[in-house]
């Protein structure tokens, strides 16, 4: 497109470029920019108080050898950012749907109640003391207490403080408030669909309620699966206060330590590792990225419009 198509486009469409330039803005100030000077910084040293110090040709990539070769918290959270990722993105993300499938079909009354029950937990804050009662290491904790007058133990556990456990509780409580955005989009997704496509579905053989899910349903929501996909993937891998809040920071022997949380261990006091903490910040967007992408391709299956 020549300058002068672009410009003439510009004027042709200008309301609707005024519409979206205070989005465009903001989006741009503070999503690109951030991410463009976290890559550039990934390659330095900063540590906020001086101007930060570029490594040469030779030794460009140390803060990402760094990283993959010295850093053992570095692979230990990388370790369990994956698994809690790979746990509680597709549980959640199917929860979502399902639980959405469920709530459109209720009537209008009933259904606004529901999807307020359900979206209530992901707009839940400072309810960790809530799940620490619930997951307390001694015998007045809920769930000890459940266990051992059901028999399953004899003593507490420590969920809390034991290595096998903590991340367990970090993953319980992210699927309890994972019914979040994912969640509303489906609902709106479910709305929008034609009622006449399940009549005719049923004429051409269609015959219960879960070959009208795969023939109709989804195919005709394609672009909120999408949506919701990337934001079930971007929480999971973001994931870092409910570790923090419940199991501590740093956890026991970091077995319930992310990359999120040593992101911020090494950007805030007392070590300022600013250009290291990019590179951390970059590797992570990276892997985000990625999946974001395979899934959009998954999703795809030949549809250009997804």
């Amino acid at each position: 497109m020549t300058r002068m198509t672009l410009a003439r486009k510009i004027k042709l469409h200008r309301t609707s470029y005024l519409m979206v330039a205070p989005f465009m803005l903001l989006f741009i100030g503070f999503m690109v920019v951030p991410v463009i000077m976290a890559v550039v910084y990934s390659f330095s040293t900063y540590n906020v108080m001086e101007s930060p110090r570029f490594f040469g040709l030779t030794r460009l990539f140390d803060n990402y050898l760094r990283l993959f070769l010295d850093d053992e918290v570095f692979q230990i959270s990388l370790r369990n950012t994956f698994m809690f990722a790979i746990i509680t993105g597709p549980v959640s993300y199917v929860a979502c749907l399902l639980i959405a499938w469920f709530v459109n079909d209720l009537k209008p009354k009933m259904r606004a109640a529901a999807t307020l029950f359900f979206y209530a937990p992901s707009l839940a804050f400072n309810v960790y003391f809530m799940w620490k009662y619930v997951f307390a290491s001694d015998s007045r904790g809920l769930l000890n207490t459940w266990l051992i007058q059901l028999g399953f133990i004899n003593e507490p556990v420590l969920w809390l403080n034991d290595t096998r456990t903590t991340l367990l509780v970090v993953i319980v409580v992210q699927l309890w408030m994972s019914l979040g955005t994912a969640f509303l989009a489906f609902i709106a997704g479910l709305q929008g669909i034609d009622r006449n496509l399940y009549e005719a579905g049923a004429i051409d053989g269609v015959k219960n309620r879960w070959q009208e899910l795969y023939h109709i349903t989804l195919p005709s929501m394609k672009e909120q699966l999408l949506f919701g996909a990337v934001m079930q993937i971007t929480g999971s891998f973001a994931v870092g206060s409910i570790s923090a809040e419940l199991i501590g920071r740093p956890s026991p022997l970091y077995s319930a330590h992310t990359l999120q949380m040593h992101m911020e261990d090494v950007a805030l006091a007392p070590r300022f590792e600013m250009g290291y903490a990019c590179a951390i910040a970059v590797v992570l967007f990276t892997i985000t990225l990625s999946l974001n992408q395979l899934v959009r391709h998954l999703l795809q299956r030949g549809d250009k419009s997804v």
